[in-house]
């Protein structure tokens, strides 16, 4: 892995690069992965990049990227401006970024970036309660990726009716707007596809359980994230471990960490892993997913 100073939009940034894969961090502002790139193709970047004068939302820039946020979603303790810059300790393959403690919170989110090999990159995601109060809160890592492509949320495999089956395994969770019967939703037996190009308004969906991975195709580049379930664990929003949100614009791939009461000095962390697949077809129907997609992640999710 090679680290080297940059520039993003006028402000000082690090770009970290292996023979694979190149990813690009803020630290005049975030914590913010502002860029992801595979070398082995010409998709560019697969982030979404909003506009420097994009408004902002309660208070936020949201700038894209990927970002740590904490739920469950409040205006003040989900919003809060990471417009500051951030203290920044070089690892051994990789780098730490530390927030400034939120005035109106008084937790201090942390974000760490490694490559533990050239395809993988490893995100840690912590949110320390520096405050005098508990705080009720969980890690809350959001991908924004550009538009124009087609997102994967696998479903756990279907079992036969038996008497080991009685009860149900997992529960779709949609938001107020959130409307199934649109063509932005496409759904198969064994996941769910999002066509971002056929939305034409908010849409959400959460799932309190799912194998833990989810991916986005973008011109034959797929980004794929993992996070390994905690056994035992509460989450937020009715319990769901991953969510998804699109307006046409772009769509956000977002895992959720476990939901704790936070005591003052103390620390939750959230880890997930990313890589980028290429050359692979539009993974819209069942075939695609399972004679081609699928196996591919289960070939890099061994990796880890």
């Amino acid at each position: 892995m090679k680290a080297s100073k940059t520039l993003y939009r006028g402000g000082a940034a690090l770009t970290l690069a292996t023979r694979v894969l190149e990813l690009t961090v803020t630290t005049s502002v975030g914590p913010r992965v502002v860029s992801l790139k595979s070398l082995a193709g010409d998709a560019g970047n697969l982030f979404l990049e909003l506009p420097r004068n994009d408004p902002r939302l309660h208070g936020y820039q949201l700038r894209g990227g990927h970002r740590l946020w904490r739920a469950p979603e409040d205006v003040v303790d989900s919003y809060h401006p990471d417009d500051d810059p951030v203290g920044v300790t070089g690892l051994p393959a990789g780098v730490a970024l530390r927030q400034p403690v939120e005035k109106e919170t008084g937790l201090q989110k942390a974000i760490s970036i490694e490559f533990p090999a050239d395809r993988t990159v490893r995100v840690v995601h912590t949110l320390t309660n520096l405050g005098r109060k508990p705080a009720l809160c969980a890690p809350w890592p959001v991908t924004m990726l550009r538009r124009g492509g087609y997102g994967v949320i696998p479903l756990l495999p279907l079992r036969n009716q038996s008497g080991d089956n009685l009860v149900p395994r997992y529960s779709l969770v949609p938001w107020a707007y959130t409307d199934l019967s649109l063509p932005v939703w496409d759904l198969h037996s064994r996941f769910i596809g999002v066509d971002v190009a056929r939305a034409k308004g908010a849409q959400k969906l959460g799932l309190t359980d799912f194998p833990g991975w989810s991916a986005y195709w973008n011109g034959g580049a797929v980004f794929v994230k993992f996070a390994r379930a905690v056994d035992g664990a509460q989450h937020p929003d009715r319990g769901c471990r991953f969510e998804t949100y699109t307006n046409g614009k772009m769509i956000e791939l977002e895992t959720l960490g476990a939901l704790v009461n936070l005591a003052p000095g103390k620390s939750v962390a959230h880890t997930e892993y990313w890589t980028v697949l290429e050359g692979l077809p539009r993974p819209d129907t069942d075939k695609a997913f399972a004679k081609i997609l699928e196996p591919a992640v289960r070939a890099w999710l061994t990796t880890l």
